[in-house]
């Protein structure tokens, strides 16, 4: 027996020192991405507000009972893991597809990661929070440079006195009668339907429903129901001004979130199977291209103050029936103070930073936003709940314009900007990407 064993382990030796440690699998695509997904599933059932659309597999659901506290340390475990599995992945791969997903995945789960934090009352300094959740740091701009835009306002508002007094009496001559609303939102949305579907084809099965609510953060929201339907709710909490029921049509529905979210639905999620695109967390790089590309539409359907003006005097004053006197002027008024809007983001830096006190908060949003009391208030309570989220409008807005810009859309050739708006809503564009194309 001895000798059969000295005689065998010579060969077991040989055997053993030719053997090469296992490698570890690279991860698949797909796995990761129903892992994310089901990450995101996981929080939203103690977060409310960290998914804002799913419309994938049941199947992907957390289906175990939920924790009675909410469990940070494990959560943010997994997001490490993925991420690193997903920088794995985009290392030994060769495949420039499964890069681009993984590299989106990775910087919304980087959003993951402040949005726990956040959950969990870790506050971190309004730009470190917003470029961990939205990919960017908004511009400062010194207080000089609103008063500078304020001042422009001198020589177009009617009457005498504070700029934000003159414009609110200007503002007040266009505000839809409740009665009207349901009336004039819906003939504004058909209109940007017409518009969009011009250019792009629209599934045949799409639609929305149309509500009106009280008692919101937000003045507007688009819930995203998949199979290419939405529910558009408007806040009638504050009076709503004629411009409102152009934004509506266009940034909640055409070509805004509904068909943000209808493209990445048919073209990746359907056409392509990347699950991934089946959930939307709402505090993302997603939701600076969803909000940047919503503003952004109301100017690629009416670009100018005329063709915008021409519309309201021809069809939504009359639905209203208001007067159509001093229609130009608002919108010439407007044009100026949607650059006010970055004002917000001062606001919310400053109250986030408590750098700035309630008090200045609303002298803020008064002088610069030119919003009235109820506004500014309502406007608040937004950045209560929702955080640095306000750079995504105004922000978000520039750099969309930026990037059609730079691969020759715009003004001039308003073609081509719909051709590069429609490919950068139908991919997983990040904010990354606008930054770059716009330098």
């Amino acid at each position: 027996m001895k000798l059969i064993v000295a005689l065998l382990l010579p060969a077991i030796l040989l055997v053993a020192c030719n053997q090469q440690p296992a490698k570890t699998a690279t991860p698949d695509i797909n796995q990761l991405a129903e892992k994310y997904v089901r990450l995101a599933l996981d929080i939203g059932r103690y977060d409310s507000s960290f998914v804002d659309a799913y419309y994938g597999p049941d199947s992907l659901k957390a289906t175990s009972t939920k924790n009675d506290s909410f469990p940070k340390d494990s959560f943010l475990t997994e997001v490490k893991g993925l991420q690193d599995a997903l920088s794995r992945l985009i290392t030994e791969s060769k495949n420039d597809t499964i890069a681009l997903r993984a590299n989106w995945m990775k910087a919304q789960l980087t959003a993951f990661g402040r949005r726990i934090k956040i959950f969990s009352g870790g506050y971190a300094d309004f730009d470190v929070e917003s470029k961990d959740l939205f990919g960017v740091v908004a511009p400062v701009y010194p207080e000089t440079h609103y008063q500078s835009l304020v001042a422009q306002l001198d020589g177009i508002l009617p009457g005498s006195g504070p700029a934000n007094e003159r414009f609110q009496a200007l503002a007040n001559r266009f505000i839809i009668p409740k009665a009207k609303l349901d009336t004039v939102f819906h003939a504004a949305i058909a209109e940007c339907r017409k518009k969009t579907a011009a250019h792009y084809a629209i599934p045949a099965n799409e639609n929305f429903t149309l509500e009106f609510v009280t008692n919101r953060p937000w003045s507007g929201y688009n819930w995203y129901k998949g199979n290419y339907q939405s529910l558009i709710q408007i806040n009638t909490d504050l009076q709503i001004f004629i411009d409102r029921a152009i934004d509506v049509g266009s940034h909640e529905s055409y070509p805004g979130h509904h068909v943000y979210n209808m493209l990445l639905e048919k073209n990746l999620y359907h056409d392509k199977g990347w699950v991934e695109i089946s959930m939307y967390p709402l505090f993302s790089p997603q939701s600076l291209i969803a909000e940047g590309s919503a503003n952004y539409g109301i100017d690629l359907l009416f670009p100018g103050i005329d063709s915008k003006v021409a519309f309201c005097k021809t069809v939504l004053l009359p639905l209203a029936g208001l007067d159509t006197t001093g229609i130009s002027t608002y919108f010439k008024a407007l044009a100026i103070k949607g650059q006010l809007n970055f004002a917000r983001n001062e606001v919310g830096r400053g109250l986030l930073n408590k750098t700035m006190d309630p008090a200045s908060a609303m002298r803020w949003l008064k002088d610069y936003c030119l919003m009235n009391e109820e506004t500014a208030k309502k406007s608040i309570q937004f950045i209560s709940v929702n955080r640095s989220y306000v750079i995504n409008y105004n922000y978000g807005m520039q750099l969309i314009k930026n990037y059609i810009d730079a691969k020759g859309g715009g003004v001039a050739n308003p073609e081509k900007s719909w051709d590069i708006f429609k490919e950068l809503l139908s991919n997983p564009v990040l904010p990354s990407d606008l930054l770059q194309a716009g330098k």
